[in-house]
Order: C-alpha cells, then structure tokens, then sequence
C-alpha cells in the first residue's frame, strides 16, 4: 500500500526531477519541436498554395483547350465552307467553260454546213451552166445546121440587141 500512497520525500524528489526534465525539454526541445510544427505548417500551406496555383492553371489551360478546339472546329468549318464554295466555282466554270465550247463546235459546225452548202449550190450551179450550155449547142448545131435558118437567127438577135 505504500506505493498507491506516495511519501512526502518521494513527491518531493519526483517533483524536483519532473522539473528538471521539463527545464531540459523547454531549454532543448521545446524551440526545434516548435520550429519543426511551425516549417511543417509553412510547408503544408506553400504545398496548398501551389496546389491552388496549379489548379487554377489547369482550369486556365483547361479553358485554353476548350477555345483552341472551337477555333480549331470554327475554322475547320471555314475551311469546308472554303472547299465547297471553291468545288461549286470549279463546277460553274466548268459547266461556263462547256457551254462556250458547245457553241463554238455548233457554230463551227454551221459554218461547216454553209460552206458545204454554198459548195454544193455553186457545183449545182456549174452543172447546170455546163447542161445549158452543152444543151443549147445541141439544140443550136439542129437548128443553124441550114445556112437559111442561121441568117433569120442573126437577123433575130440583131433586132432584139437595137431594141434592148
């Protein structure tokens, strides 16, 4: 029982020596655990802030992102835009370009024509003249075969030649 009821020289001297121990912790310890909580405390704020800095960076590039891809889409777009209207110019100039060589191969072939006909109208015409001709000699070696006839003839084409 005498260790549950302490005596007053062991309370003394477990005061004294309490108090020398909490002396040498205030005196040696105290001031490097403070310092080592107070760096800690530093250390985990700078990291919260860095951690903030870094996610406000994110979110920046995060944003950063997001525009890039909608310009990037807005000018892809603009770039399909771009293709189809230079396709559709390409098209019209072509059908444009189609047209002019339709009319110059009809018209060419027109004057093809023409230049034919007017060919085959002259070759016509010749034919003719030479028929006329080689009929009139015919019909002109029957009659003025008699030198009586060929006289009246003449005679004829005088008279018609003075009134004319």
């Amino acid at each position: 029982m005498e260790l549950v009821k302490p005596d007053l020289g062991l309370l003394f001297w477990m005061i004294i020596s309490f108090s020398i121990l909490l002396y040498v912790l205030i005196k040696f310890a105290w001031k490097p655990i403070l310092k080592a909580l107070n760096d800690r405390e530093k250390s985990i704020t700078k990291s919260l802030l860095a951690a903030q800095k870094a996610k406000d960076e994110m979110a920046k590039i995060e944003f950063g992102n997001e525009k890039i891809t909608q310009l990037a889409k807005m000018e892809r777009e603009s770039l399909i835009k771009e293709a189809k209207e230079l396709k559709n110019n390409i098209i019209e100039e072509a059908r444009e370009n189609a047209k002019l060589e339709a009319k110059k191969i009809l018209e060419e072939a027109r004057q093809s024509v023409e230049q034919e006909k007017n060919k085959v109208i002259n070759e016509i015409k010749n034919q003719v003249a030479a028929l006329s001709v080689d009929i009139a000699e015919k019909i002109l070696k029957q009659k003025l075969g008699d030198e009586a006839k060929q006289k009246s003839l003449i005679d004829e084409l005088v008279k018609d030649i003075e009134l004319n």
